[in-house]
């Protein structure tokens, strides 16, 4: 086995010249210590969550809280599609955009599973005395309702869809 003393390596100042950078000062640039890196590691930027994961972790948390009835929170997803499928396929029609919250219907199958906060970051607001959920023209986003109906299509169809 050879040993490293043996090796022929290049000098810093050997690296430096071939680079065509100026020779380094040994008192100019002193060598990090590992605390400092271990600390640049750690300071790494996160990146925000996106509107299409605050979805997925909405209809996780949705499933989670009723996991002793699947019927009942599949049946609220396929709603809450129809919804999203509805104002994506007819923008301009506000009927589409306007959901009175005190419906029987829309009770039985989304307020009772707490859907509302799912439609609300599809860009629904609360309006008239919080009495409907409405989303207004110019705020109907089509990435935002695709994305939805991405996270709700795969909620229904994915049977380990919220299982970790």
């Amino acid at each position: 086995m050879k040993n490293r003393s043996n090796i022929d390596y290049p000098t810093v100042a050997e690296r430096r010249r071939k680079l065509g950078l100026p020779p380094e000062e040994p008192s100019a640039a002193p060598k990090p210590s590992a605390s400092i890196v271990e600390e640049k590691k750690s300071a790494l930027p996160v990146r925000p969550a996106t509107k299409a994961e605050h979805m997925r972790e909405c209809l996780r948390s949705l499933k989670q809280n009723h996991k002793d009835d699947d019927a009942k929170v599949k049946r609220a997803f396929q709603t809450l599609l129809t919804y999203i499928g509805n104002v994506a396929r007819n923008p301009d029609e506000e009927k589409f955009r306007k959901i009175r919250l005190n419906n029987q219907t829309f009770q039985d199958r989304v307020g009772s599973v707490k859907g509302v906060e799912f439609l609300e970051l599809c860009g629904f607001e609360k309006v008239e005395g919080e009495e409907f959920l409405f989303l207004s023209r110019n705020k109907v986003d089509m990435q935002v309702l695709n994305s939805a109906g991405s996270e709700l299509n795969s909620a229904i169809n994915n049977p380990f869809f919220g299982v970790l």
